[in-house]
């Protein structure tokens, strides 16, 4: 045997212990350093960005994605590349959008749930904003991911990134901050007048969600369509809410709380074929509406006036 033992950083009982084992082919010899918790940790997050940038780049083999970084929170997101921004703006004519922010630990204490509300209260009809797990930049966060184009952006901290970034993933153009700054505000007016609706002032819900529309916001003008039919529809309006259902399903036209709004103005106008219709289609485009109570509670109210009609 060539080893030597002046070579081992270790006390006479290990010296002991390593002569023992070298003695013996079958036993696996132990490590005798102790591993760099920090060298551990440094590496974890390695192979856990690595796996990520593997997961997304697999959605599409045949496109190399780069990676975005905001390392500062406090200046606009920076531009794609040329390649990026292009299958982007493809993905944005041809398909739909799908943006998931990790709600992991780190990120989830650096706010990302206030981003998820925030992108999901200001994204337009082919964007769809859900939760996911951690995206192997931890410490970075909120992390965020565009897909398809598997787009990673990191330090996505406040509400005005967030809408920077979900204009320049849309399709960018001249004006980003203003029009960013609408999309806030308008999502800013509906909350306030959800607020309204809750306290039963409908006027002044109904005025609030007027003046989020007068704003034109890049994104969520179906949301708010939506609900100020609702309103209307509350206050007995039934041709206003009739017209701002069908603002929403033109804009949205895979929206199916819409459905659900014109069917109930089709139902206050006695209209119950159309009302039947609407409940229908809004069934078809999410069944998992059949188990709530309210829904079924609808078409319970729908078969009774079909039933008086007899």
């Amino acid at each position: 045997m060539t080893f030597r033992l002046r070579h081992l950083k270790c006390n006479v009982t290990q010296k002991k212990m390593w002569l023992s084992i070298y003695s013996n082919p079958f036993v696996k010899a132990p490590k005798t350093t102790q591993t760099n918790p920090t060298r551990s940790l440094r590496i974890h997050n390695i192979e856990a960005m690595l796996w990520a940038q593997s997961s997304l780049h697999s959605l599409s083999p045949s496109r190399a994605y780069p990676l975005l970084h905001l390392h500062d929170p406090t200046r606009k997101p920076p531009t794609p590349t040329a390649a990026a921004a292009h299958s982007i703006n493809n993905d944005t004519n041809t398909t739909e959008i799908e943006i998931r922010v990790c709600t992991n630990r780190t990120c989830r204490r650096q706010g990302s749930f206030a981003i998820h509300e925030t992108l999901a209260g200001i994204s337009p009809p082919n964007v769809s904003v859900n939760a996911c797990g951690c995206l192997g930049r931890c410490g970075a966060g909120p992390n965020l991911v565009v897909l398809p184009a598997g787009v990673v952006i990191s330090h996505c901290g406040t509400p005005a990134i967030a809408a920077a970034v979900l204009i320049e993933m849309c399709g960018g153009g001249d004006g980003g901050d203003e029009r960013g700054a609408r999309c806030l505000e308008a999502l800013a007016l509906r909350k306030r007048a959800e607020v309204e609706i809750e306290g039963g002032r409908l006027a002044e819900a109904e005025a609030l969600l007027s003046k989020a529309i007068d704003i034109k916001p890049f994104g969520a003008l179906h949301i708010i369509y939506k609900t100020r039919c609702y309103v209307r529809l509350q206050k007995d309006d039934l041709c206003g809410a009739l017209e701002d259902a069908k603002q929403a399903l033109d804009l949205a036209p895979r929206y199916a709380e819409a459905y659900i709004c014109q069917g109930d103005v089709f139902l206050g106008m006695s209209l119950f074929d159309e009302a039947d219709s609407s409940y229908f289609t809004a069934l078809e485009i999410d069944p998992s509406i059949r188990r709530s109570n309210s829904f079924k509670a609808r078409l319970a109210k729908l078969q009774e006036k079909l039933a008086s009609t007899v």
